[in-house]
């Protein structure tokens, strides 16, 4: 159960990310209200939905990102999941890029949260359908490019900027690319 500490850690997260992005300020507040009315706002357990991590991970050059085809939702989708034990969401993103792509060298190219999303997971065998309310941040992996699928995923690609929309088309993900773009610029 996340403390209070994590809580206000959560919220002013949020906060800063709304400095940046006033123009995303309904998910912002969406993200608030449900961070202050679920003191198990981070647990998979809680069945209408859990704040997840996730990233968006370049390549050293800043030029391809990495998308995982991912095995239960069948789609191309972003490195990213469930807190586990871990109340920082960055971390969170941090250790779901290292366990999804097997790069042992990833860094954050920016600390602070790169895009937020709330996206319905229908239900499978294991849970009822849930919301996520995913908090993406931007990460590069700074050594070898040789990733190592793991069972999450049925494949994983490199994929140029350009060419992401040949995998997905996703607004999420074409959202992180943009605003990617303008860090990496």
């Amino acid at each position: 159960m996340p403390s209070e500490d994590d809580r206000s850690s959560t919220l002013q997260s949020l906060r800063l990310y709304l400095e940046i992005y006033p123009e995303e300020e309904s998910v912002v507040n969406r993200f608030t209200d449900f961070v202050e009315k679920n003191a198990d706002f981070l647990d998979r357990r809680n069945t209408s939905g859990h704040l997840t991590g996730s990233c968006l991970l370049l390549d050293r050059n800043c030029q391809r990102i990495l998308l995982t085809h991912h095995a239960k939702l069948n789609r191309w989708l972003q490195l990213g999941g469930h807190s586990e034990a871990e109340n920082n969401l960055a971390a969170v993103a941090l250790r779901e890029a290292e366990q999804e792509s097997g790069l042992p060298d990833i860094e954050f190219l920016k600390s602070s949260i790169l895009d937020l999303d709330i996206h319905y997971i229908p239900s499978n065998s294991m849970e009822s359908g849930h919301f996520h309310y995913d908090v993406r941040f931007l990460l590069v992996a700074t050594g070898s490019n040789k990733y190592a699928l793991s069972e999450e995923s049925n494949a994983l690609a490199w994929v140029s900027l350009e060419q992401v929309s040949e995998y997905t088309q996703e607004a999420s993900i074409m959202r992180m690319i943009c605003k990617a773009k303008t860090i990496i610029q």
